[in-house]
C-alpha cells in the first residue's frame, strides 16, 4: 500500500513536557517528521532559528497569512504561533507522519481542513509536578508561570475535543503509547480508501472470471 502519511497533532500544557516528547519520537522512529512551527516571540536561551522555530517578524507572519501559507495560526501570550503549510504538505506526501505541536485554537483549525487528523493532548501527572517542571526550566518570572498555570485551566476545557490524552509521566513509556495510536491510526479504512477501492476490483474480477 502506498499511503499518505498521517498528520497528528499533539498539543499539551506549557511545561507539559511536548517538545523533549516529539524531538525523543523522531530521534527513535524514523518514520516521523516534525513541523516546525512559525511564531513571532524571541527566542529563548539555546534555540535555533530553522531548527526550533522560524522566528519572524510580526510583519513576516502577517504576510504569509494574506498569502494563505499557514495551515493554522493563534495569538498566545502576546505573539502569533502557526504552522507553514508547504512543508506538512510535503512530507505528508512521501509518506512521512507529520507531527505538528501546536495549541488548542490551532488545533481545532487542522482538524476543519484535515479531518482525519489524530489529536493528541499530553497531560502532566498532576498540577503539582506541571508547577514544578515550569519553575524548573528557570526562564520565566513567578508571574508568568502563574499565567501559564492559569492558561492550563483554561486549556482543560477543550481536552474533551482531542481523539486521545497521553500523560507524560515516564518518557518512554509515553513515546511508546504515541507510537502505537498513530500505527493505529494508519489501519483505519478512511485511510485506505485506495487499497480497499483495488481489493474490491480484483474481488470483482476474480469472480468474474470463474
Amino acid at each position: 500500500m502506498n499511503q499518505k502519511g498521517i498528520l497528528v497533532v499533539v498539543s499539551g500544557f506549557s511545561g507539559a513536557g511536548k517538545g523533549t516528547l516529539m524531538k525523543k519520537l523522531i530521534t527513535d522512529y524514523p518514520n516521523y517528521a516534525l513541523s516546525i512551527s512559525m511564531t513571532t516571540r524571541q527566542p529563548r536561551a539555546g534555540e535555533v532559528d530553522g531548527r526550533d522555530y522560524f522566528f519572524v517578524t510580526d510583519e513576516e507572519f502577517e504576510n504569509r497569512i494574506a498569502n494563505d501559507g499557514m495551515i493554522e495560526y493563534a495569538g498566545y501570550c502576546g505573539h502569533y504561533y502557526g504552522t507553514p503549510k508547504d512543508f506538512v504538505e510535503k512530507n505528508l506526501e512521501e509518506g512521512k507522519d507529520v507531527i505538528l505541536e501546536i495549541e488548542i485554537q490551532g488545533a481545532h483549525k487542522v482538524r476543519a481542513q484535515y479531518p482525519d487528523a489524530v489529536l493528541l493532548f499530553v497531560m502532566p501527572p498532576s498540577a503539582k509536578e506541571l508547577h514544578n517542571r515550569l519553575t524548573g526550566r528557570a526562564t520565566e518570572t513567578e508571574e508568568v508561570i502563574r499565567q501559564r498555570m492559569l492558561r492550563a485551566v483554561e486549556e482543560s476545557e477543550g481536552i474533551d475535543t482531542y481523539d486521545y490524552i497521553v500523560v507524560n509521566d515516564k518518557l518512554e513509556d509515553c513515546i511508546a503509547q504515541i507510537n502505537t495510536i498513530v500505527n493505529a491510526a494508519r489501519h483505519t479504512p478512511s485511510k485506505n480508501i485506495e487499497f480497499i477501492s483495488e481489493i474490491r476490483k480484483e474481488l470483482k474480477e476474480f469472480l468474474g472470471s470463474r
